[in-house]
């Protein structure tokens, strides 16, 4: 298997600049917001910081090719794909809540090999390299190795989601309250911060009804790196069909039978 250590240092190198690009311009009074098409909010930090990274990488990786949230996709002809969410946790960001980070993956032919999440406002970062295992810390060399919990019953696990509404839209309402009730106990934590946990085993179960693939890109490598499960929730794995359900892997089947369209 090919060696992907420098582009988690890569990774860790744009992480850099969306962090200062990020924190400069949090909590300033001249932020700038708007409003995209699908009704969701846009500032102009995440503008730059995508301009940024994509910027770095053309350099760089001049060969491989880019999906971004704000800029759409750029060919490659290497095979290989860098995904970025250069804000996660926009509706965070612009009210001042320090829970927000930018995302990067890299896909190699398809496959997911180099995750990382930073949450410079919280001063932490978290990464993942396809059969290396899954880390956390300030850097790359003050990680800590990551391993999710062993609860193995619903009703002792701890449950985090983004919303309760956005089950409404799916007509799945009854499922996430079914979920969550069934469970020790229940948080909004949300967005990255949800999966991130579950990789440190302070989480067991995480789940949204609705994302894209630059949402979920890192969080899924971290998450199975550091031993969980992570599915769509039709139990597909991988980050692009459109849903999560993250588990520390022993609760997966059963979370998955009452999300699902098979659930009763």
């Amino acid at each position: 298997m090919p060696s992907y250590h420098d582009d988690l240092a890569l990774a860790h190198m744009l992480a850099d600049s969306a962090d200062g690009i990020g924190m400069e311009r949090f909590r300033a009074n001249d932020l700038k917001i708007s409003t995209k098409p699908d009704m969701t909010e846009v500032t102009d930090a995440d503008m730059a910081i995508e301009k940024t990274l994509r910027s770095t990488l053309s350099r760089a990786r001049p060969r491989d090719g880019v999906l971004g949230e704000e800029y759409g996709t750029d060919g490659g002809a290497s095979g290989r794909q860098w995904v970025i969410d250069p804000i996660d946790g926009t509706r965070n960001y612009v009210r001042g809540v320090p829970v927000w980070a930018t995302l990067i993956a890299l896909f190699d032919q398809g496959e997911l090999v180099v995750g990382l999440v930073s949450a410079p406002a919280l001063g932490r970062r978290w990464w993942a390299l396809k059969g290396a295992g899954a880390w956390a810390g300030r850097n790359l060399r003050g990680g800590k190795k990551l391993g999710v919990s062993k609860v193995r019953r619903l009703a002792d696990a701890s449950v985090s989601i983004s919303s309760v509404s956005g089950w409404g839209k799916l007509d799945k309402q009854d499922r996430i309250l079914r979920l969550v009730n069934s469970a020790w106990r229940e948080r909004g934590y949300g967005d990255f911060f949800s999966y991130v946990l579950l990789a440190e085993g302070a989480v067991d179960i995480a789940t949204e009804p609705e994302v894209a693939l630059w949402d979920l890109a890192p969080l899924a490598l971290i998450v199975e790196e550091a031993g969980g499960t992570f599915t769509d929730l039709t139990g597909e794995s991988g980050p692009d069909g459109g849903s999560a359900l993250a588990t520390n892997g022993l609760l997966h089947n059963e979370v998955l039978q009452i999300l699902s369209d098979e659930g009763s």
